[in-house]
């Protein structure tokens, strides 16, 4: 009796263990600052034209060749100040970019990585990553995305878009990426 009661609990081990190691994603990280990168042209179903480097804002803020609302936004990354989970309102337009194409594509869904910095510890910055994802959530299920598009996965410092100590490489890992 003892032993099959040792043989559930070690399935049960193994079976969490097993999906722990499936929750992550490969592909690759934009590490530009406006986000304008070519994130998603790797293995994420994006074809080279439609990774352009055009900003938003300047008429251009999807990929080329369909129509708008067909079109995931180009600029898949947004900023977060230093220990911070509130939205930066230079980064509204992107969002309300993302928020516009998921409302039209409503069989499209999207997982929001949320990263930090190496500064803190390991759990701190896991959690901090899925707070700044939760914010994006919140703003876009605010816009009318329904919740079910989205799921949040938090990275916190282990997926870094640049490596270094400077100021500069830790504003670049402070984000929340969009992959479709």
């Amino acid at each position: 009796m003892q032993f099959n009661s040792y043989a559930k609990s070690l399935v049960v081990a193994v079976s969490f263990a097993v999906m722990a190691g499936c929750t992550s994603t490969g592909g690759s990280q934009d590490g530009s600052m406006d986000g304008t990168g070519s994130a998603g042209a790797a293995g994420q179903g994006v074809t080279s034209g439609q990774a352009s480097g055009t900003q938003l804002g300047q008429g251009q803020g999807y990929g080329q060749g369909q129509g708008q609302d067909s079109r995931i936004p180009d600029q898949r990354t947004i900023y977060f100040d230093y220990d911070r989970d509130t939205i930066r309102p230079e980064f509204e337009s992107v969002l309300n970019s993302h928020a516009q194409y998921l409302r039209s594509n409503p069989n499209v869904s999207v997982i929001l990585q949320g990263h930090a910095d190496e500064r803190g510890t390991r759990e701190y910055n896991l959690g901090l990553g899925e707070r700044r994802a939760q914010s994006v959530e919140r703003y876009l299920t605010v816009q009318g995305v329904s919740p079910s598009q989205l799921e949040i996965v938090s990275y916190g410092e282990e997926r870094p878009a640049v490596d270094g100590h400077s100021e500069q490489s830790y504003a670049q890992n402070r984000r929340v990426v969009f992959d479709y």
